[in-house]
């Protein structure tokens, strides 16, 4: 059960990590990737519990991350589907598994390879600029305001940082 919740927060990571801000959920997403599609394949792979999993996959579902579809009628059984929504975090779940294959490999090394089947090559993820396609990294990108930056809770000092007048 989740002690805290970021819905107040005025942060675009926030309200993120409100649907996926959980250490089951990127396993869960990793796994519908990976083609195991239905609740039983879920709770075998991560051997997570199953009310556990049905809370994870419910917030996913309300998120717009994932849809399930009634595969049997009597009992009622689901495949669950990433949505474009969550399809669009993969890239991002495929960065942060490159950062734990450099900083954090399990003992017997990297549990899994990703090839771009674009170019047939074994591939490192990472982020890159939308614009020149350049790595991103920490010193190269300088943050400013957004059209929706205010001082807020969860951007109470990162506003002024940013240099964001405080709205009364």
């Amino acid at each position: 059960m989740r002690n805290t919740s970021f819905k107040p927060m005025h942060c675009s990571l926030a309200q993120s990590l409100e649907v996926i801000g959980d250490w089951w959920t990127p396993l869960v997403l990793r796994d519908l990737y990976l083609g195991l599609n239905r609740f039983d394949q879920l709770v075998t792979d991560l051997g997570v519990s199953r009310n556990l999993l049905t809370d994870r996959l419910s917030t996913l579902i309300d998120g717009g991350l994932v849809e399930r579809t009634p595969y049997q009628q009597n009992p009622v059984r689901y495949t669950y589907e990433l949505t474009d929504a969550g399809r669009e975090l993969v890239p991002i779940l495929m960065a942060l598994t490159a950062w734990g294959d450099r900083w954090a490999t399990p003992p017997a090394g990297q549990p899994i390879r990703f090839t771009h089947t674009t170019c047939g090559k074994l591939t490192t993820p990472t982020v890159c600029c939308s614009e020149c396609g350049d790595p991103l990294q920490m010193d190269d990108v300088k943050p400013s305001p957004g059209p929706g930056g205010r001082t807020a809770p969860g951007t109470a000092l990162i506003a002024t940082v940013l240099g964001i007048e405080p709205k009364l």
